[in-house]
Order: structure tokens, then C-alpha cells, then sequence
């Protein structure tokens, strides 16, 4: 068994809207059905005996192969590692003994590592005797899933997002993560949101500080100040009363924080625990219970109490061991991925336990509670108990009026009192801290008590709640097909801009923002769309989406409003990445289809039957668009009262039921009054998809009133010059498709002779490439045919042979010449040009083909 490639897609896919590792594995034939390999899924199983059966849901009627081994061995080592995995996948390829394995992941990481384990796996069990680490292997994912996946307090609030439709993308390994697209985004780390300033956190930080603040606004602190040293902070403790508290005045998580410190001893160690952190400050201990009040906007949507980590004497076992056996609770871990952590048992620990009159080893009698911190942090052991519906209005008033005035949108704030069910001033509490940043987990997992939605409520903060919630999302609509992707994804964008939106752009040229171009080259796939929906500006969104970058990565969005499918017609790039006919080539194309918004459209073309067909799988409406009105789809799509755009003699036309608009095809200049048949398709597509964002027919008549065709606008799409009397249409077809339509069109265009530069794509099929010319040798009197620098793979001559070979036979080509370099064929057919000949120049090196022709054209 080889495995030959791994890709990992990060979007919805052609096999799933889940993210998963892709992998093409090879096997030998003995390989292709385990049943043929003696004693391999006993081996197999005594070495990883919770793989399950191995005859997944994708091979019932295959023999069982290696590779569906892999799929099934890939999965398993993820979900026995407590990853919520449930996806997989074996294609059986048209080449022998190759399979496409695909398996679910929810960290990237974990996914690789898991794929690898199960590679080993597999080839330790085909070998007798061979071993396989099955407990360090998921002790390794196990740690490598908490390290790289969201922590619980952004995880809740990712959480809430993806419920309530809002989409995300994690922007680092850490806690910054994107909510939203474009205009529409927001961000968040941890728990902090993006409006909240530097300034406020850097207050929250600063406890002597932010404690003079809020007395100043009337809200009851602890007094205290700070100490430059163990003997100023002794006498700091003298000045406010003994017991005190020490702690770090820049800290976070009870690190170095010492409680109902009441001795000359104790403070030595306090000191130099909060001295390790920072400035140190001492302030008077108040007693009382430990509570967390967490404010989000100007409501308190969760409170716990803190209690201190503790064990239960028995009678039989020392300090040291009931820590230990209290550690064993699977809630308890060593980070913060767990609802608890484990209890320490370092210096403070055995301070607190002296004052008891206890060392580690002592045997506390049955039923004594002895603590082991006086701090109540969860970060250090504590447990919490849910108390939000106990809380007196007072003191939640005394809770958000801290928080504002520090400037805290979301914030922990920490109180000091024997009750929080009476004002603070009644039971001579006080607020001791606020937080930024603060940690959820005592309120989604309290240890006692109920759990509280608290990343619902900082969504809603976000984003509004009841009728005033939003989603975060910017209109966006997705474009494929074989041909005139780039000219509709440019004309759609027009139309958005036609109305005022600051629209963002990807497609074979380049990115484009607001009309400005920021990133250049082929960028048509997920990473560019990203991209896009990352700019700030961005109103609305337009992807040209090719096949290639959802192959390699999946899409980049996890759903669009509209997508287009313009036609497929023979396909392209076919007998690559295992895509050999045109039905197979529409399991990728159709991606977008499939992941419409449900209230959103998919505008298909109804004349291409391959095309028509995604409409099964589209979770939302449809819009069929075809020239002809009365084909039978088109025609029982409007009887059904659905939306159709359709030609009807010289106007454009879009109807459901009864509901008519018209726009003249003179209207449409790129269209040249109609006589461009694939322009035409063009148009009625980027009206559909118009239509279907909902915008307004007046901006969609300004908007294809007054898009351009030229060079500048749509570079390489039926571009049309006048050189010394004659024309030249500058266009970038490269498929046989693309050659009919490019014939229709220069057809009904005047001239007196017809000739035509082209060269072909060396990574396209023999027969792809032939056909090219086929075409063309019935439409052009010359043709001059040129070799580039880049043969994509090809012998030298190779492709010049291939299309010569499609001459053989023209009807009408009289004329045939071979040269080598682009601009050379150029000059070449120009020279040849009289008044009145027309020329179709097929470029390859599209901006700078042009730049060259609109340099030939100025001489004049």
C-alpha cells in the first residue's frame, strides 16, 4: 500500500460539507480484497481492538481493500482520542488498485496525525509480529486535540455562533477568531470582543488601579496599596488590619494570589508567590464566600460561587493521597480544556494546610473539610457552584456599573461577601476584581448547579438579539462552469457596485476590492475567497470558483447566497485528478450548488442537461435560465411559477408566473445587440443571479447598461479592436466549447477574410487539444499556430503537431503557419491584415498578450 497524496480540505467539498484529509492510496493487487491476506484482521484487531467493523458504509458491495481499511482504522484512532468525528469515505478511482480515502477531522492536526497512525497501523498488521503503540499513539492525539483546539470559553462562544447561522474562521493557532464576513465581522479573543479598548484592559490589569476608579464611581473595594517589598508589605498588612490579601497587581487566574494571610510566616510566602508575577500589592481580606459575576454588555448573565480546592477526610488516607484520588475525576485536567483542574500540592498548599495544623502526610479524621488554598480560582483547583438566579439586583447593578466604568464589554467581575442574595453594603462585601478576558468555564460547567448559555449571550452582544439579530454574513454569490465564469463574475460584481456596495472580487485575473486590484494571477480558489470575506470594506462578495481550488482545499466560504453555474457543455481539464468524463467533472462543479443558503438561489443553465441536474441538489430555489423560452425545463419551471430568464426576440426577459421584466438586448452593449450568443447566456446569467440577491431592476438595468467589455474591464473575454481598418477580438477560449461559441460570434461579424493565432494547453488531452482546431478549420481562412514558452509538460513540437493534426481535412482553412512565441504570432497576423479582415486572437499570456496588442494598436 502507497499513499501517494494528502490534501486537506478546510471547506465544504465534493464529498461533504465536513473538513477532511484527502489521500490517494495505491494498492497492490493482493491488497485490493483482505480477503486474500491471511490472518490481516485478526492481526489487526489484536492490535487496535476498537476499530469497529471494516466494511464502511461506502464499500458495501466492493471487496474490502487496504484503503478501506485506512478509512475506517483513520477514523476510529480519532474518535477513540474523543474527537467528534463521524465522516468517511473510500472511492474506488477508474485506475486499478487506486482509491481517494477521505476521512473527517476536526483539528487539522489531529486528522494528519491520525491518518499516519493509521498508515502504520495497517502496515504492522499485514506483517506478522509487526506492533503498533496503540496507547501512546491515542495519548499523542489526545494531547495534540487539546493543544490546538479552541479552549472551552471560545469554544462556547464559537458554539453559539455556528447555532445561530454566524460564520467563523479561527485566524491563529490561539483564541483570535473572525465572526462574520467583510463589513459585517467581528472578532474576539478568548473572551474579549474587538470594541473593547487597549486602554480598559490594561485598567482591568492594573488592580490598584482599577480599584481607585471604582471607588471613585461609588462602588465598594477592599482598601490596600501596593509594595516594593516584603517588609512594606508587612507593614501594608499592619496598616489595613490583619487578615490581608496578596496577590499581583498585574495578574489573571489566581496566579500568585494568598488569601486571610495573618502572620509574619504566611506573608513571606505570599510575598514571594505574588512577587514572581509582578508588582505586589496587599489589600484587606474580607470575608466571606469567593464569587464570579460575569457581565456582558450592560446585563449580568451568569454568577458561581468559588470554592476553594478542598478534600474530605476518611480517616484511612493522608492529605497527599486524597489529593491524588480527588485528581482522578476525569473533570479535572492540567490546562484549561477541562470543566476543572487538578488540585495542586505545592508550597502554598502545605502553608495553608500548616495553619490547619496538617503537613501532606497527615490522616485527616472522617468527614474534616481541610483546604488547601485559601483562593478560590478554578485555574487552581477550586469548584464552582451556579448561583446566577440567587443574585440581588443591587449587586448585579454594582457588577455592570464596575464593568463600565473600567470599559469592559465582557467582563468577570470578582466579589467578596457571605451572600450575594443582599447588597453588598448590608454584608460588608465588596467587589475585590474585574477581569478582561474572563474564563467561562464556571458557568458553562459548573461544578454544582446549572449551566449558563454565556456564548449566546456575548453572540447576541455581537450581534444582536431577538428581531434585531443579524448572521454576520454579506451577500455572496459563487460562479463556475467551463465557460464564461470570469466575464459573469466581473458583470455580477458590476451589478453590486451599480447599487453602491463596495464589492469584493476573486477570478482567473486577480482580487479586486472596491475596483482596486490587490492581489494578482489565478486567483479563483478558497484562499483568495477568504481572503476577500477577511477586508473589512467588503459589502458584498463575488467568486469565480474553479475546479482546482475545490479539488485541492474545498470552497472558502461555508455557504453563498447564490451560485452560478454557467454551462459544462464537453468539460475541461478532463483526465485529471481522476475527473474523465463531464458527469464527473459536475460532482465538483455542482459544490456550490449544494451549498446554497436555503433561502437562497442556484441559477442553472437549463439548456445543458448536465448543468440542470444539480438542481436536485441545491437546498434552495432555483433559477433556470436558456435562451429558448420554450424548452420543456423552461417551460414547466414557469408554469410551476418559478423564476426563469429567458430571450424573447430582442429582450431580455425574466418572469415568474405572470410577473414579467424586459430589458432590450440593445440595452446590453457587451451583448452587441444580441448577436453574441454567449455574451447573451452571460447576461441572462448575471441577471438571474441579480434577481436572486434581490436586487432592485433599476440597478440591474444600469448595471448591464453600462458594463464593458473592453480589455480593462474583462481582459481576455471577446475583446474587440480596430487595427488599421481591421478587427481584432482578443479572447482567451481554450476548449472546444469555448472555440464554437468564439466561431458563432465572429460569424456574425462582417469581414472579408477571417484568421485566427492559437496555441494549446500542453496539460489538456490529445484529443482536447485537437478539436480546437477542428472547429476552427471550418470558420478561418489562416491560421497561425504558435508554441509558448510553456508546454505544461509537453515535447517540444508536441502541441504545434497535435493541432496541425486537427487541420487535417478544414473545409475552409487555406492558409497554415507555425511560429514560435506568442507576441511573434502576433505581429506576425497583423501584418497580415487588411481592411476589413477580421482576427481572433486566442492568448495565452492574457495581461501581457494584451498589453502588447494595445501597444501594436497605438502605432497605428
Amino acid at each position: 500500500m502507497e499513499v501517494s497524496r494528502i490534501r486537506a480540505l478546510r471547506g465544504p467539498n465534493m464529498w461533504s460539507r465536513h473538513t477532511a484529509i484527502e489521500a490517494v492510496v495505491g494498492c497492490a493487487d493482493a491488497e485490493r480484497d483482505i480477503a486474500g491476506l491471511p490472518g490481516f484482521e485478526a492481526r489487526l484487531r489484536a492490535l487496535f481492538p476498537s476499530i469497529g467493523p471494516l466494511r464502511p458504509a461506502s464499500s458495501q458491495k466492493a471487496p474490502i481493500s487496504l484503503a478501506h481499511v485506512l478509512e475506517q482504522a483513520a477514523l476510529a484512532l480519532q474518535a477513540q482520542a474523543g474527537c467528534p468525528v463521524t465522516f468517511s469515505h473510500t472511492h474506488v478511482t477508474g485506475e486499478a488498485g487506486i482509491y481517494q480515502v477521505i476521512v473527517e477531522y476536526s483539528e487539522e492536526d489531529v486528522g494528519r496525525l491520525a491518518f499516519d497512525a493509521a498508515v502504520e497501523l495497517l502496515q504492522a498488521a499485514v506483517a506478522e509480529g509487526g506492533s503498533f503503540a496503540l496507547d501512546a499513539t491515542l495519548a499523542k492525539l489526545r494531547e495534540t486535540d487539546e493543544d490546538v483546539r479552541l479552549g472551552p470559553s471560545t469554544g462556547s462562544i464559537v458554539d453559539a455562533a455556528v447555532a445561530r447561522g454566524v460564520p467563523f474562521r479561527r485566524l491563529t493557532q490561539g483564541s483570535l477568531v473572525q465572526f462574520g464576513w467583510g463589513a459585517k465581522q467581528r472578532r474576539i479573543w478568548a473572551a474579549e470582543v474587538d470594541n473593547t479598548s487597549a486602554v480598559s484592559e490594561s485598567i482591568a490589569q492594573d488592580k490598584d488601579l482599577s480599584k481607585r476608579l471604582l471607588q471613585s464611581a461609588g462602588v465598594p473595594v477592599p482598601i490596600g496599596r501596593p509594595a516594593d517589598s516584603l517588609d512594606d508589605a508587612w507593614a501594608a498588612a499592619l496598616e489595613v488590619g490583619l487578615p490581608v490579601v496578596v496577590k499581583p497587581q498585574d495578574g489573571n487566574q489566581g496566579k500568585g494570589v494568598t488569601v486571610n494571610v495573618a502572620s509574619r510566616e504566611h506573608m513571606e510566602i505570599a510575598y514571594k508567590a505574588a512577587d514572581e508575577i509582578g508588582q505586589v500589592m496587599v489589600e484587606k481580606f474580607l470575608p466571606g464566600s469567593d464569587y464570579r459575576l460575569l457581565v456582558v454588555g450592560d446585563k449580568l448573565v451568569a454568577a458561581a460561587r468559588r470554592d476553594p480546592p478542598n478534600v474530605i477526610g476518611d480517616g484511612v488516607l493522608n492529605v497527599r493521597e486524597l489529593v491524588a484520588k480527588v485528581n482522578e475525576d476525569p473533570r479535572r485536567g492540567d490546562g484549561h480544556a477541562t470543566s476543572l483542574t487538578k488540585i495542586r500540592l505545592d508550597e502554598i498548599a502545605v502553608a495553608r494546610l500548616d495553619l490547619q495544623g496538617l503537613t501532606p502526610e497527615s490522616v485527616p479524621e472522617k468527614g474534616r473539610r481541610v483546604i488547601l488554598r485559601n483562593n478560590a480560582n478554578l485555574s487552581t483547583g477550586g469548584t464552582a457552584t451556579d448561583v446566577t438566579d440567587d443574585v440581588h439586583p443591587d449587586v448585579a447593578a454594582r457588577a455592570i456599573a464596575a464593568a463600565q466604568v473600567v470599559g469592559l464589554h465582557v467582563c468577570g467581575v470578582d466579589v467578596v461577601a457571605e451572600s450575594v442574595m443582599r447588597p453588598l453594603e448590608e454584608v460588608n462585601g465588596g467587589i475585590v476584581e474585574v477581569n478582561a478576558a474572563p474564563g467561562l468555564r464556571m458557568h458553562l460547567s459548573p461544578s454544582y448547579g446549572k449551566g449558563r448559555h454565556v456564548g449566546e449571550a456575548i453572540i447576541s452582544h455581537l450581534y444582536g438579539a431577538g428581531q434585531k439579530s443579524e448572521d454576520g454574513r454579506i451577500p455572496v454569490v459563487a460562479v463556475t462552469g467551463t465557460n464564461g465564469k470570469t466575464t459573469t463574475t466581473r458583470l455580477i460584481a458590476h451589478l453590486f457596485a451599480t447599487c453602491g456596495l463596495k464589492v469584493g472580487m476573486t477570478n482567473t485575473d486577480g482580487v479586486y476590492v472596491d475596483g482596486r486590484q490587490t492581489d494578482s494571477g489565478d486567483c479563483s480558489g478558497p484562499k483568495s475567497a477568504r481572503n476577500v470575506l477577511m477586508h473589512p470594506d467588503v459589502e458584498a462578495a463575488v467568486f469565480e470558483t474553479a475546479r482546482g481550488g475545490v479539488l485541492r482545499e474545498g470552497l472558502g466560504f461555508d455557504r453563498c447566497q447564490v451560485a452560478v453555474v454557467t454551462n459544462l457543455g464537453e468539460g475541461d481539464h478532463l483526465g485529471m485528478n481522476f475527473l474523465n468524463t463531464v458527469e464527473e467533472l459536475a460532482l465538483v462543479k455542482r459544490v456550490i450548488v449544494q451549498n446554497v443558503a436555503p433561502s437562497g438561489y442556484a441559477v442553472l443553465n437549463a439548456a445543458d442537461p448536465v448543468v440542470a441536474n444539480m438542481a436536485a441538489v441545491c437546498p434552495g430555489q432555483i433559477i433556470f435560465f436558456a435562451a429558448d423560452r420554450h424548452h420543456p425545463l423552461m417551460a414547466a419551471h414557469r408554469a410551476q411559477g418559478k423564476r426563469c430568464v429567458y430571450i424573447d426576440g430582442d429582450q431580455l426577459v425574466a418572469a415568474q408566473g405572470s410577473w414579467r421584466e424586459t430589458i432590450p438586448l440593445r440595452d446590453i452593449p457587451f451583448t452587441r445587440g444580441g448577436t453574441i450568443p454567449f455574451q447573451v447566456e452571460n447576461a441572462m446569467a448575471s441577471v438571474a443571479a441579480g434577481w436572486g440577491v434581490g436586487l432592485d431592476w433599476d440597478t440591474i438595468r444600469r448595471g448591464v447598461g453600462s458594463f464593458s467589455n473592453d480589455a480593462d474591464n474583462v481582459p481576455g473575454r471577446f475583446n474587440v479592436m480596430d487595427y488599421r481598418g481591421a478587427t481584432v477580438v482578443a479572447d482567451y477560449g481554450h476548449n472546444g466549447d469555448a472555440m464554437r461559441a468564439l466561431v458563432q460570434a465572429v460569424e456574425a461579424m462582417p469581414a472579408k477574410r477571417r484568421s485566427v493565432v492559437i496555441s494549446g494547453a500542453g496539460d489538456r488531452r490529445d484529443e482536447d487539444i485537437r478539436v480546437q482546431t477542428q472547429i476552427l478549420g471550418q470558420a478561418f481562412d489562416e491560421v497561425l499556430l504558435f508554441q509558448d514558452a510553456c508546454q505544461r509538460g509537453r515535447e517540444d513540437g508536441e502541441v504545434l503537431a497535435l493541432l496541425r493534426q486537427g487541420l487535417v481535412g478544414a473545409t475552409r482553412t487555406q492558409h497554415v503557419e507555425e511560429i514560435r512565441g506568442e507576441f511573434v504570432a502576433i505581429d506576425r497576423a497583423l501584418e497580415r491584415l487588411q481592411p476589413g479582415d477580421l482576427c481572433l486572437v486566442l492568448v495565452d499570456q492574457v495581461e501581457e498578450a494584451l498589453a502588447h496588442l494595445s501597444a501594436r494598436i497605438a502605432q497605428g
